[in-house]
């Protein structure tokens, strides 16, 4: 079963019939989830891990659905509501078929994987000259259209790398394994800078500088990043020189550069004022640009949260973030107790899932990532590493690691020696 679930990973992410028609008019994606789903009724063992992030992503997807139906713009919609009960769907596989740490880090893995073919299939298109110009440059973009905009592109990258930091505590794949993941950041780290994304660039930055902070060498990983950085700055083409550094100073780009910056303010109070008018449902999902008449998204997480979904939306939002607090606690406060297992994989991702929810709500500050399969897929793997630590904890025994193979030397009793007798140098503890 892991296997199907890796295999749609590919499908949904690299999604090949966007590149391909001829894949698109067979429904591929959809012909193998129907498959997947047929093998997860008749596969054995499959069973809710009890936890209460399920119950807050079903009340987030009934008031999805609630808002969608209320919505005067339901048609514009569908589309986001239908990628969302997509991605549930495939949650629901997941955390009922995967209970075991071994099946955990195959998928972990696989993720990766995926994301690794699926940089390279883009860059390979972008040296082929696929790419869109915008902002006065040219930027690279991904080989699907749903997530391939620059901005979604770059986005997806950023989430991705949280977890290399697990897979390499873990010691996944030995030297091997670390060279392929020191490989994957640097193609991730390309990729970002050739988007011209300032929002993913900040959110590469922000990562960077957590990882470099948990480091034992942090002095010296702090200095080479600080040397290392702006020779990476210099190697770029001007065109993208100029586009990172409107992030300080506005007034070296294009007029439609700044706008595109205050567009995430007006994200935020239009967001605001559809809720004032909207307050319990919103506008609906996918209903910002009918609804308002902007050319663009809302570029901002929390307006789009309340402009599209309302109340209901938040409350139901604000419950799933909680339910990520509870369960990265619930790893944190069993990692004490098996500090000597810290570096395992289990232990680990709840440390990077931590990261991405962080940067997931920094970045919505400039992205509108409501619908992002992200939120579901580490919402899935938390529930799934918590699930396997309270497992191991259950069954760990310390007396049995702390027990000595032999005799501890302090315990034995020294032979009595007559009074009187002095013991020859050598002979003297025996």
């Amino acid at each position: 079963m892991r296997w199907l679930l890796i295999g749609y990973m590919f499908l949904f992410i690299d999604r090949p019939f966007e590149v391909w028609p001829r894949l698109g008019d067979l429904h591929v994606e959809r012909v193998y989830m129907l498959f997947t789903m047929a093998v997860w009724v008749i596969y054995p063992g499959k069973r809710w891990i009890p936890n209460l992030q399920h119950a807050a992503y079903a009340a987030f997807a009934g008031a999805v659905l609630l808002c969608w139906g209320m919505s005067p713009w339901a048609d514009k919609g569908q589309s986001s509501v239908e990628d969302w009960l997509k991605i549930g769907v495939f949650y629901a596989l997941l955390v009922t078929t995967i209970h075991d740490e071994e099946g955990l880090k195959q998928v972990i893995v696989g993720f990766l994987v995926v994301m690794g073919l699926y940089l390279l299939h883009s860059f390979r298109e972008f040296l082929g000259g696929r790419h869109t110009f915008r902002m006065g440059i040219s930027r690279m973009i991904g080989v699907d259209s749903t997530l391939g905009d620059p901005n979604s592109f770059g986005a997806s990258i950023v989430f991705a790398l949280p977890l290399v930091v697990a897979v390499w505590r873990a010691g996944v794949g030995g030297f091997r394994g670390r060279v392929l993941l020191t490989g994957y950041v640097g193609l991730s780290s390309l990729c970002i800078l050739l988007t011209g994304s300032r929002s993913s660039l900040l959110g590469l930055l922000v990562w960077f500088l957590i990882v470099i902070w948990g480091t034992k060498y942090r002095a010296k990983a702090i200095a080479g990043f600080t040397l290392a950085a702006p020779l990476a700055f210099i190697a770029l083409p001007e065109s993208l020189q100029n586009r990172f550094e409107t992030i300080i100073n506005p007034e070296v780009g294009p007029k439609n550069a700044q706008e595109s910056g205050e567009g995430r303010v007006n994200g935020f109070l239009i967001g605001l004022e559809l809720w004032s008018a909207n307050p319990l449902t919103g506008i609906g999902p996918g209903a910002w640009r009918p609804a308002t008449g902007q050319p663009i998204e809302s570029h901002n997480l929390i307006g789009q949260l309340l402009g599209e979904t309302g109340s209901l939306g938040g409350v139901t939002f604000i419950a799933i973030i909680a339910c990520f607090c509870v369960n990265l606690w619930a790893v944190r406060r069993n990692r004490r107790l098996v500090p000597e297992q810290s570096d395992d994989l289990v232990f680990g991702l709840g440390q990077s899932i931590a990261v991405a929810v962080f940067l997931l709500l920094f970045m919505g500050i400039f992205g509108h990532n409501l619908f992002r399969f992200t939120w579901l897929w580490y919402g899935g793997f938390l529930i799934i590493a918590r699930h396997c630590i309270e497992q191991r904890v259950a069954e760990w025994n310390p007396e049995e690691e702390a027990a000595p193979e032999t005799a501890d030397e302090s315990t034995v009793e020294p032979k009595a020696v007559p009074e009187g007798w002095i013991l020859h140098p050598a002979h003297r503890g025996a």
